[in-house]
């Protein structure tokens, strides 16, 4: 009888020693799905998880020593879906981790470049909290959400210019609002002669989102244009040194190509050193708070009673009519006469960029 209590004493005092070890087990368990958690909730999308993703709204290739990264939503001018900015993002930073590419191309399907975001079916196809409903915006979560480093398209667009890699932009079309935000992140950029950039949102519904306006133009015409919200060509664009080059539509592509190889036979390093040292001047300037402060005003922008008009217009009558109604008094845009619009015939196709590299 004696061995036997002996023995139960044994158990017992076994028992915090069990329960410790289970408790443990159980905390990390309990860290391990918590963890799993955290990842799913900041992972990327999953079609963009395997090492040659299908990406929804552009297309990668690569013709060494260059990465093409066209956008592939011909049939909405391009405009910048919700999705967008993070295949932006992914394609960016997959052509950096491509020791075989030295320069980034990034271009535009069919008759523009981009048209800014997209607007369609009374915009219901922008994220919730920018569709612009007086009664559910949350002032909060709109900061939140645009100037987070991890959910802002400004944030996304910026892959262009931290890319250490240069990236040229082949701009025609349309290039306007968000696609003129995105396009002038870029090291370099080159237009068709014929090509619409201009940022209308300057009239109403929004503010600069990357600041590249500014810091390109300088005060006295950036000034005047942010006023104004003026449409310029690719031509004068050019001459006013907003982007690097203009050119005739049927040679942007070749002239593209010829800039894009010549500076492919330069060490990368070397390109990223020069690269570097000339963003850090801007960024020394304030361009990150100027980054902030833009996306920060859009979203009161875009809830003033004049932009709730728009929206309330848009929401009755049809997008094009509130832009319309937003055009008319200037008589550009989408209601400039046909000899000040691009010309609709000049069209690109993916198939005219899969022209080996000469190098």
């Amino acid at each position: 009888m004696s061995s036997l209590f002996k023995k139960i004493d044994q158990w017992w005092s076994k028992i915090p020693t069990i329960c410790s070890k289970l408790i443990s087990m159980r905390n990390v368990t309990q860290r391990q799905q918590t963890r799993s958690d955290i990842t799913k909730l900041w992972n990327t999308p999953a079609h963009l998880i395997n090492r040659n993703p299908t990406y929804e709204t552009l297309l990668y290739h690569v013709s060494e020593p260059l990465a093409f990264i066209t956008f592939n939503r011909p049939e909405k001018l391009n405009t910048i879906s919700p999705l967008m900015p993070s295949e932006l993002q992914h394609s960016i930073i997959r052509a950096n981790q491509d020791n075989s590419v030295k320069i980034i191309i990034l271009r535009g399907n069919g008759t523009s470049f981009c048209a800014g975001f997209d607007f369609s079916n009374d915009l219901a196809n922008l994220p919730s909290n920018l569709s612009n409903s007086i009664h559910d915006w949350n002032p909060g979560e709109d900061m939140i959400l645009t100037t987070s480093k991890l959910t802002s398209p400004i944030a996304k667009f910026m892959s262009i210019w931290y890319s250490h890699k240069p990236v040229i932009a082949q701009i025609h079309g349309y290039c306007v609002g968000g696609g003129s935000d995105m396009a002038l992140c870029a090291d370099l950029i080159i237009a068709a002669d014929d090509t619409i950039i201009g940022t209308p949102y300057s009239r109403v519904w929004g503010a600069y989102l990357t600041g590249m306006w500014i810091y390109r133009l300088g005060l006295t015409k950036c000034k005047e244009l942010a006023l104004s919200g003026e449409a310029l060509t690719g031509k004068r664009a050019a001459e006013i040194n907003l982007i690097n080059k203009s050119v005739p539509f049927n040679q942007l592509e070749d002239e593209v190509l010829k800039t894009g190889e010549k500076l492919a036979q330069i060490p990368v390093t070397q390109l990223a050193t020069m690269k570097l040292m000339v963003n850090q001047v801007y960024e020394n300037q304030g361009l990150h708070t100027t980054q902030l402060l833009g996306c920060i005003l859009d979203g009161s922008m875009r809830h003033t009673p004049e932009a709730m008009q728009f929206v309330e217009t848009a929401a009755r009558f049809g997008v094009q009519q509130a832009v319309k109604q937003r055009d008319a008094p200037f008589q550009d845009y989408s209601q400039a006469d046909e000899k000040n619009r691009p010309n609709i015939n000049h069209k690109f196709s993916y198939q005219q960029g899969k022209i080996k590299s000469k190098l």
